[in-house]
């Protein structure tokens, strides 16, 4: 399984990609008032950018977040590597602890000027889909993958954790951005446990109040224990305006969003 890892990883992402544009094709929440094809365009090239970051990372850092494990296992490194529990318990934590790194990430990324540079830019697209999940930065994509390499080493969890939390994190990316109307009963009772797309639409708004909340990808705990969470926006999720300062045509070009941290 860990040979064919990254292939597996691919297939999930793939698959759940497929899954939730139709989806959001059948049951919509919002009528989206941008043409897809300038969008989806952009923020897939910035997916394929990113993706070759990574690869060149590599080359810098020749262990990723899987290959950070394996050697962090090999070399008795981290607190799980000194510590007889169980499997499934420590699998649980490492799950557990990588979606608080990646919730704290995120909260800096809004709070520190140079890094909301580049976060910036994914918050800039106007519209909120499943490719807004896959809008990012290439240079904050790098800087993500270093720190949680960082917490891997620190961490010390099985190779398998961190093949299903990688998993978990990019689906739940997907799911979060996806213009979908859910069930508001179901909807409801998700919350409590994981971020739907109707709670993280309140994090894309463009009133800075509610775009500072909602910071969590997996889990909605943390947001519910630091006090960020914000149940429902201003106004309602049909109307709200979501983006930034801008409203022109500059989000949807790839050069734009390249260049935005720099401007």
């Amino acid at each position: 399984m860990l040979e064919n890892q990254a292939w597996i990883r691919l297939s999930i992402f793939l698959a759940l990609f497929v899954l939730f544009a139709s989806l959001e094709q059948l049951l919509p929440k919002r009528r989206q008032r941008d043409k897809k094809s300038k969008r989806w365009f952009t923020n897939l090239c910035l997916l394929l950018i990113d993706s070759i970051t990574l690869r060149l990372l590599a080359l810098l850092l020749p262990l990723l977040a899987v290959g950070a494990a394996l050697d962090a296992n090999a070399k008795d490194w981290g607190l799980f590597n000194y510590l007889d529990w169980s499997l499934w318990i420590e699998v649980a934590l490492s799950l557990l602890i990588l979606d608080f790194v990646i919730w704290f990430q995120h909260l800096i990324s809004h709070k520190i000027p140079l890094l909301w540079r580049l976060h910036q830019v994914h918050h800039a697209d106007q519209e909120m889909d499943v490719t807004t999940g896959i809008r990012f930065h290439p240079i904050e994509i790098a800087l993500s993958m270093i720190l949680k390499v960082g917490a891997i080493y620190l961490l010390g969890p099985l190779a398998l954790a961190v093949i299903a939390y990688e998993a978990l994190l990019n689906g739940m990316a997907l799911f979060n951005h996806t213009n979908l109307r859910l069930p508001k009963s179901i909807e409801a009772v998700m919350r409590w446990v994981v971020v739907t797309p109707d709670m993280h639409r309140v994090h894309h708004s463009v009133h800075r109040h509610e775009h500072d909340s909602n910071y969590g990808n997996t889990l909605s705990l943390w947001d519910r224990v630091f006090r960020t969470y914000v149940s429902e926006p201003g106004t309602s999720h049909e109307r709200m305006e979501l983006g930034l300062r801008w409203r022109d045509e500059k989000p949807r070009m790839l050069l734009w969003s390249l260049l935005l941290p720099f401007k």
